[in-house]
């Protein structure tokens, strides 16, 4: 569908216009409608497939149809890069509207708190914030929530994992009871599903793809030893000249600057990012790689989620991430918006039973490449031999729900 058809105000369509979107992804064309009409939803959906868009621009609606000085719409994520990434397309959404958001993050000094203190008191119609740091806010008077007509939960799942589940209940505290409420999330554990119970009233339900890559992304692993794994990587790297942006994925910061010493060290353009970095190194890190200034980023979990990046070519994961829903997220930082990309991810013995539940997640069996034997000898793949003694978060996925596209209507909201 395009957003000419959509019905959204002529100043969003002509700020779109600008930005050069024409059609909708299908969580946009599902969401629209059922959020301009004023509905609760919880809507799923795979990382990179539009859903910044099908939550603000329907809010941008609804708030241009009655023009107020207040704060009007709350939206809460779990990680400061996404504040700023939804910051940064609200300010291309709302370019012609008159609408002013701002983000609320942690990880400055003081003077970012006095400056975000300043913007709250200014009374910005939309605020995206993560929840430690506006409950900071909340707590000595800063701003005033008795207006939000509209609350946003986005990356649901990732806010209940880093344990914000009393923060998102004290913030509810602070909000109207008659609101819009809409929880956007890219896996629906059972965990959502209670949250959304106890926040949402009657909620309409789209769920695309749930908890698969998306379907642009070619996906293998390769069966290595630790110790082979970065001379892996640098094959890799080599055997790919023409991908000129490349992330690669670790659990720990500490193999993070292992990497990017070994791969300095053989010449190539490398730039490490983890919660180490202050946050103006890392937004410059990042400014650095959007701008192609940097070909190979290495960074922990903390940039799987709240990064908009077009044409990542390719992501490899150096180690299966501990949570099997983490890989949809890792993943899904190539292949974004219809395009292609590639993910690789270094498998040990001791990960096999753990990628394992990867592919039991996705419903996809994975093609298994040996390590080239110029690099050294190859483990059998055999996912019973060991596990790890933890296992993925939140049970072993919802594997009724994958796939399916399932509405729910009917009922009176609260007003």
């Amino acid at each position: 569908m395009k957003f000419s058809e959509t019905g959204l105000d002529d100043k969003i369509l002509e700020s779109l216009s600008y930005m050069g979107f024409e059609e909708t992804t299908p969580i946009q064309t599902e969401a629209l409608p059922v959020i301009m009409k004023g509905r609760d939803l919880i809507g799923c959906a795979q990382t990179g497939t539009g859903k910044t868009a099908a939550f603000m621009l329907p809010t941008l609606h609804r708030l241009m149809q009655e023009p107020s000085d207040h704060c009007r719409a709350l939206v809460v994520v779990p990680t400061r890069e996404l504040a700023l990434q939804i910051d940064q397309q609200l300010e291309g959404f709302s370019y012609f509207t008159g609408i002013h958001s701002i983000a609320i993050y942690g990880g400055g000094d003081g003077q970012d708190w006095e400056q975000q203190k300043k913007a709250l008191s200014g009374g910005a119609s939309i605020i995206v914030a993560t929840p430690g740091k506006l409950i900071s806010h909340l707590n000595v008077g800063h701003v005033k929530f008795d207006k939000i007509e509209t609350l946003i939960l986005d990356e649901a799942d990732r806010m209940l994992d880093m344990g914000f589940i009393d923060d998102i209940r004290k913030i509810i505290s602070f909000l109207p009871k008659s609101r819009q409420s809409l929880m956007f999330s890219a896996t629906m554990p059972k965990k959502i599903r209670e949250l959304a119970k106890e926040i949402l009233d009657d909620p309409y339900e789209i769920s695309l793809a749930l908890s698969k890559p998306a379907e642009g992304v070619l996906q293998a692993v390769y069966l290595v030893y630790d110790e082979n794994k970065i001379p892996l990587i640098r094959q890799l790297i080599a055997d790919k000249p023409n991908y000129k942006s490349i992330i690669i994925f670790t659990s720990t910061k500490s193999r993070v600057g292992d990497i990017v010493k070994d791969l300095r060290g053989h010449g190539y353009d490398v730039t490490g990012i983890s919660s180490d970095l202050d946050q103006k190194e890392r937004e410059e890190v990042m400014k650095k790689f959007r701008a192609k200034r940097i070909r190979v980023l290495v960074g922990t979990d903390v940039i799987s989620r709240g990064i908009d990046i077009k044409d990542i070519n390719l992501v490899i994961n150096f180690d299966v991430p501990s949570n099997a829903e983490d890989y949809v997220h890792r993943v899904g930082r190539t292949a974004r918006a219809d395009t292609s990309g590639v993910a690789l991810t270094l498998v040990n013995p001791r990960d096999m039973a753990q990628f394992q539940e990867v592919q039991e997640l996705i419903d996809t069996e994975i093609t298994k490449i040996p390590t080239p034997k110029e690099i050294g000898n190859s483990p059998e793949w055999n996912p019973k031999k060991e596990r790890r003694s933890f296992g993925r978060k939140g049970g072993r996925g919802n594997k009724g729900g994958r796939g399916n596209h399932r509405r729910r209507s009917g009922g009176k909201r609260r007003r």
